[in-house]
């Protein structure tokens, strides 16, 4: 997979309470093997503003909302992510920004790498350079 979707994960549905489920290889496009999550965003602050080299990411909006905006060198596209049954799949050298968090919302990120600061690409000129722009 080499383009960015949102991907709807199974919803099942209780009258104690829904259930959603992440599995690597069978919902998310890769294998799960990192999990990191970002939380208490102050108002008006951004995250992301990188691209990963080799990493792939899958961004899950577990409460409240925020936007996704994505740049593969050509263009930009804005995803907004306010259910928790739906992620957004990023695919490597994808650059990346996370901005209008909601108040006590709470971004799950899935990863098919280990941390490894060699895969970031943190300059965006460095990183259109990276893709022959």
């Amino acid at each position: 997979m080499d383009k960015s979707e949102i991907i709807q994960l199974p919803k099942i549905l209780d009258h104690r309470g829904n259930l959603t489920v992440i599995e690597g290889l069978k919902n998310v496009p890769f294998e799960i093997v990192r999990v990191f999550w970002i939380y208490d965003v102050p108002g008006g602050e951004t995250r992301g503003g990188h691209a990963y080299k080799t990493s792939e990411e899958f961004i899950v909006a577990l409460s409240g909302s925020f936007d996704v905006i994505l740049d593969d060198g050509r263009k930009r596209t804005l995803h907004a992510l306010n259910r928790s049954y739906c992620g957004l799949y990023v695919p490597a050298c994808t650059w990346r920004q996370m901005e209008n968090f909601s108040t006590n919302s709470l971004a799950l990120v899935l990863s098919s790498t280990f941390f490894k600061e060699q895969d970031y690409i943190r300059d965006y000129n460095v990183y259109l350079s990276a893709l022959g722009s």
